[in-house]
């Protein structure tokens, strides 16, 4: 595209975006005093934990480029996956909808059994649904999706659901063989023996910038890592060997999180090499972002699927003092890091305490570029954006999770509502409620359900009532448990 052109694209969507604010939404970015449409960049982590980054608490890993976003953008302290494993949350930051909603609510490919059957849930994201890409594509945007989608087998890949460009992403879950190359992704061409995966998604990352630079886009970047297969480039694996050695810790490496035993320390040395593999390409795309001028007009989110894997599968990291992990309705399994950067409208260094969760983006990043809400569509999202800018607060009475599944990490199905400072969780397999006040026990370890009658009913009604809603399905009897190979 030449620079006439460029200017003219972006008059176009200008243009379109005052029309639009006419209509009752925002208008675009105001930068430096200059109107323009924002560029998206959303990156979004794989099983990375609350915790897992520096300016979160981690104390081991090392995320200099992660800190430097949120030192840049606003970090938010409690923002929540709409689910706790990948499938779920990635669905509802595409659709604006509650996994419940869409039928959606278990990592695709999932079907463990117990003393349940599992609820019956759609393997795919149902082409029905207008994704935030669908939106931006067909207001002008170049779209672009990079890593792992997990979403739907061919059919429903990135191409079919709004993303002019698609690069490794298909219907797996994890780079099944591994995280060099040659990697056998069918949407992924095998770079030299060796190459890493997460270094080469920044790489095609920072080309679609270098291509798409002159008219605005969303870039998608999903990395598989920091998932299972555990690996890690040697050098960085190493690294941390060497920075666990010289410690002087003294204590318990694992706790216990009944079925599950839980990690209570973070010193797996290969999972910080991956930590740091990410961050180290987070680095690049962002230092590219400034490097091809772009930095003023381009929105950063930064953001994980669910909590950090800590009860299962090398049990390599520990939320603490988030209780649990990824597969959990407990905080370690949904709530995670989240960064935002909007220059020009983000205080840089801010914190943003107000519960947020992932089906927030959609009708965020349409009010950011001017374009019209559709709240058919995003129905259980809400713009963050007077959060952003200072002002206003979020009119929203509660947030809610629906996993009615048996996780590969221990967790039971259940269904979780936080309002206020109060998170009511309820067991579908225990045929027990758990009241928690997260403002003075994040860690959730002191019931309150048997002090607190009054608060139990009222949150479990509005949970029902909100189940009933979004016609969210339920585990039913299984009526082989007894039976060994049908327990989690």
């Amino acid at each position: 595209m030449t620079a006439h052109q460029s200017i003219l694209a972006r008059t176009f969507f200008l243009l379109a975006g005052v029309l639009a604010s006419c209509a009752g939404t925002s208008t675009p970015a105001n930068v430096g005093g200059a109107t323009t449409l924002p560029n998206f960049v959303f990156v979004l982590v794989d099983d990375l934990g609350w915790a897992d980054v520096e300016v979160y608490g981690s104390s081991f890993y090392e995320t200099p480029n992660v800190d430097r976003l949120a030192a840049q953008g606003a970090r938010f302290t409690n923002a929540y996956a709409a689910g706790p494993v990948c499938s779920p949350t990635r669905g509802s930051i595409l659709t604006g909808r509650y996994p419940a909603r869409t039928d959606t609510t278990n990592w695709f490919g999932g079907n463990m059994v117990g003393k349940l059957l599992p609820a019956p849930y759609l393997d795919y994201l149902p082409l029905e649904e207008v994704t935030i890409a669908e939106r931006l594509r067909d207001a002008g945007y170049s779209t672009g999706f990079f890593g792992k989608w997990h979403l739907g087998g061919e059919g429903y890949y990135p191409e079919d659901q709004g993303f002019d460009v698609n690069v490794a992403g298909y219907e797996a879950g994890m780079p099944f063989a591994g995280y060099f190359s040659p990697y056998d992704n069918p949407k992924l061409l095998d770079g030299p023996e060796g190459e890493h995966l997460t270094a080469r998604l920044a790489d095609e990352s920072i080309r679609f910038l270098e291509q798409y630079r002159d008219a605005p886009f969303l870039l998608y970047l999903s990395f598989y890592t920091v998932h299972t297969p555990l690996q890690a480039p040697e050098e960085m694996a190493n690294k941390y060997e060497k920075k666990w050695a010289a410690t002087d810790f003294e204590g318990p490496i694992f706790g216990e999180e009944p079925p599950r035993r839980v990690r209570l320390v973070q010193q797996h040395a290969v999972y910080a090499g991956m930590v740091e593999s990410m961050d180290s390409s987070v680095g690049r795309v962002l230092d590219a972002i400034e490097e091809l001028g772009l930095e003023r007009e381009t929105v950063v989110v930064f953001m994980s699927d669910n909590g950090g894997l800590s009860t299962s599968e090398g049990y390599p990291t520990s939320n603490l003092p988030l209780r649990a992990g990824k597969g959990w309705l407990y905080e370690g399994g949904i709530r995670e890091p989240m960064i935002i950067k909007w220059p020009g409208h983000t205080a840089p260094g801010s914190v943003i305490d107000d519960p947020v969760i992932s089906t927030d983006f959609y009708p965020t990043i349409l009010q950011m570029a001017g374009l019209p809400l559709d709240s058919a569509q995003h129905v259980d999202g809400i713009s963050l954006v007077p959060l952003l800018e200072r002002t206003g607060t979020l009119e929203r009475e509660a947030l809610f999770w629906h996993y009615p599944h048996y996780g590969n990490q221990g967790g039971f199905p259940g269904s979780a509502v936080r309002m206020g400072r109060y998170k009511l969780i309820e067991s579908f397999e225990h045929v027990r409620l758990q009241l928690f006040d997260l403002d003075n026990d994040v860690s959730e370890q002191n019931d309150l359900v048997d002090e607190m009658p009054g608060r139990v009913r009222e949150m479990y009604e509005l949970l029902e009532r909100w189940r009933s809603e979004v016609d969210a399905k339920l585990p039913t009897p299984n009526p082989r448990f007894g039976d060994d190979s049908s327990r989690p």
